[in-house]
């Protein structure tokens, strides 16, 4: 991300994609996350669970400042470092931050557009106009999505004719159509049938090699197949974050093993 002239510079380096440190979160008088301290490494797939209320959709949507659009959300302490920049710094582009972090939302929602300018909104939104700098971002997006052979004859057709599954990789074609750094999902899979679910965790496996993944899930059967590493959350606070093996084999904390087991949530 290119800071802002007027951003002081960043003292301390990270070698996480995202850096969360001793953050306190507030929906008006509820503190929502409590002293939250984390580090989400880069290119890999990092699986957020916990039981619903407990704060990992609010982290997710503090990484791209989401919850800015909320009346009365607040960060009353800490940082989130991005690529090593804090992004509730002042001068931060919260347009430009939403670029590199992008957003896949649980319900698919493709603009009321063709396929083509679903996928070129963003690269248009930005400047670009020349039809084949949009030609070749609207194909190498949607050949990322794997997508590109279902749907090449007919990118003229509204995105609203597509199925659930090819709606949802339609969403993600759009968000790497911007060449964004990271890709946060809220539930990704949850409207979607076992074929379209397998047919996202796939895309998302093979594309953590070009991109850092935040995914929320309430399945644990989802985080064990796909993540690299995964935070459990309870009652707003990060009760344990490891390598995802472990975390489902031998989970240090007591909470974290009857969550998983399916004790509680």
């Amino acid at each position: 991300m290119e800071t802002s002239e007027k951003l002081a510079p960043v003292t301390h380096k990270m070698s996480a994609a995202i850096a969360v440190r001793d953050m306190d979160f507030y929906y008006g008088s509820n503190r929502a996350l409590k002293d939250i301290t984390v580090n989400i490494p880069k290119n890999q797939v990092t699986a957020f669970i916990g039981p619903s209320g407990c704060g990992k959709s609010t982290l997710l949507r503090c990484i791209n400042r989401m919850n800015d659009e909320i009346p009365g959300t607040k960060v009353t302490k800490g940082k989130i470092y991005v690529n090593d920049i804090d992004i509730y710094a002042r001068n931060i582009d919260v347009v430009k931050l939403r670029a590199e972090v992008g957003m896949v939302f649980q319900k698919s929602n493709p603009f009321p557009r063709s396929i083509y300018e679903n996928v070129a909104f963003g690269p248009k939104l930005q400047g670009e106009r020349q039809k084949s700098v949009l030609d070749e971002t609207v194909e190498r997006s949607l050949r990322a999505a794997a997508l590109w052979d279902e749907v090449k004859d007919r990118l003229h057709e509204s995105g609203y004719g597509l199925s659930g599954g090819q709606q949802q990789r339609l969403c993600i074609a759009r968000t790497i159509a911007v060449n964004p750094k990271i890709i946060l999902m809220d539930e990704p899979c949850s409207a979607l049938d076992p074929i379209a679910t397998a047919k996202v965790e796939e895309l998302i496996w093979e594309l953590r090699e070009s991109y850092t993944f935040v995914i929320v899930t309430h399945s644990m059967q989802q985080a064990s197949r796909i993540s690299d590493r995964t935070a459990f959350f309870y009652l707003g606070e990060l009760i344990e974050f490891d390598d995802t093996v472990k975390m489902f084999s031998n989970p240090s904390n007591k909470r974290t093993e009857e969550y998983i087991s399916g004790r509680f949530g």
